[in-house]
C-alpha cells in the first residue's frame, strides 16, 4: 500500500505520516496542493490523505482533479469543519471518506486500510503466473494451490512483478512502487525482500535477478 498525506502543516503531515510508516505503510507527504498534484501524476497511490484547507491549490481543487483523472485511487478528506453541510460538500467533491480533526490516529489508520482494500478489490481481482495465485482484494498469495504467508513488503513487490507479466521491473520502479521517497535506497531493503520471498515461493525459483536491472518472474 502507498499513501500520499497532503497537509500544508508540516508537523502534524510529519506526525502523520511517521505513524502509517509504523504500521508498515509507505507514504509520501505533500504540504501544498501544486505538490501533491505533480506527485500523483507519476506515482499510482492507494489512497491520497488530503486535507481541505489548503494554501494555493484548495484541498477541494485538488479532489475534484484527482477524480478528472479517472484514477482509482481513493480520497480521504482531513478538515478541520466537522458540520454534516461540510461532509456532505466533501463527499459531493468526490472524496470516499471524510475525518474531521482532531482525530484519534487508530481511527486514521482503520480508514486508511479500508480505503486500500477497496481500490485494490477495484483494480484486479486476480494475478496469476507460473502457478502463482495473488488476490489484491483479499490479500492471499497461492503456490500450486498452496497458500503463502507474506508480510506487507514481500506482498506488494510480488504484486508489482505479477503486474508485469513477465516484463522486467527494474530495482527503481518496485522500490517506488512499494518504498516511499522517504526510504533510504541503499539499504538493500528490496534485495532482502526478494530474498525472503523467493524463499516462500519456493522451488523451482520463480523470481530472476537481471544484473544491474532488475527483476522479473
Amino acid at each position: 500500500m502507498r499513501v500520499l498525506v497532503v497537509e500544508d502543516e508540516e508537523r502534524l503531515a510529519d506526525a502523520v505520516a511517521h505513524g502509517l510508516r509504523l504500521h508498515a505503510i509507505a507514504v509520501d507527504v505533500a504540504y501544498d496542493g501544486q505538490e501533491a498534484l505533480e506527485m500523483a501524476s507519476y506515482v499510482d497511490y492507494d489512497v491520497v490523505v488530503l486535507d481541505r484547507d489548503l494554501p494555493g491549490v484548495h484541498g477541494d481543487d485538488v479532489c475534484r482533479r484527482l477524480r478528472a483523472g479517472g484514477e482509482g485511487r481513493r480520497v480521504l478528506m482531513l478538515t478541520a469543519a466537522g458540520q454534516l453541510r461540510d461532509k456532505v460538500d466533501g463527499l459531493a467533491l468526490g472524496a470516499d471518506d471524510y475525518l474531521v480533526k482532531p482525530f484519534a490516529f487508530a481511527e486514521l489508520v482503520a480508514r486508511v486500510r479500508a480505503l486500500a482494500r477497496r481500490s485494490a478489490r477495484a483494480a484486479a481481482p486476480l494475478l496469476e503466473r507460473g502457478g502463482i495465485a495473488l488476490d489484491p482484494a483479499r490479500r492471499t498469495v497461492a503456490r500450486d494451490g498452496r497458500p503463502v504467508s507474506l508480510n506487507r513488503k514481500e506482498f506488494d513487490v510480488l504484486r508489482v512483478l505479477l503486474s508485469a507479466d513477465g516484463a522486467l521491473v527494474t530495482s527503481g520502479e518496485l522500490r517506488r512502487s512499494v518504498w516511499d521517497e522517504h526510504a533510504e535506497p541503499g539499504t538493500g531493503a528490496l534485495r532482502v525482500t526478494i530474498t525472503s520471498l523467493r524463499k516462500k515461493l519456493g522451488l523451482p525459483a520463480a523470481i530472476m535477478n537481471v544484473p544491474g536491472k532488475g527483476y522479473r518472474l
